[in-house]
């Protein structure tokens, strides 16, 4: 299911609009987390931590089709990431950094590092 996966992105969590070729490029709303305070500017490498973390098996139990609806990763600095799928039909998610009061975000580092 890794390779089935593709990153598609959110102008929402972006300050820098990298090679995402998002529309709008940048929209960044103070609510949110942003990609660029965890240092993700490209898509494959988002693509990558997306895949990384369907490899290790940090994914959710709830599906869209034949999809899990979350995945989730970490960069190699250590920051939790978490993706929604926003097409089932494709497979395409948009992912961001995980909010720091997050509880869940102390279970995602742990799993990460038992793996």
């Amino acid at each position: 299911m890794a390779i089935a996966v593709s990153y598609g992105g959110n102008p929402e969590h972006k300050r820098n609009p990298g090679n995402f070729k998002l529309t709008p490029p940048s929209q960044p709303r103070a609510d949110k987390t942003l990609c660029d305070d965890a240092g993700i500017f490209c898509k494959m490498e988002a693509t990558d931590l997306l895949r990384s973390g369907v490899r290790r098996g940090l994914i959710s139990d709830q599906r869209v089709d034949q999809f899990p609806q979350n995945i989730w990763s970490v960069t190699k600095t250590g920051v939790p990431l978490e993706a929604q799928l926003e097409n089932a039909d494709l497979g395409i998610y948009h992912g961001y950094p995980m909010p720091t009061a997050d509880p869940f975000r102390g279970d995602v580092l742990k799993r990460w590092k038992s793996l």
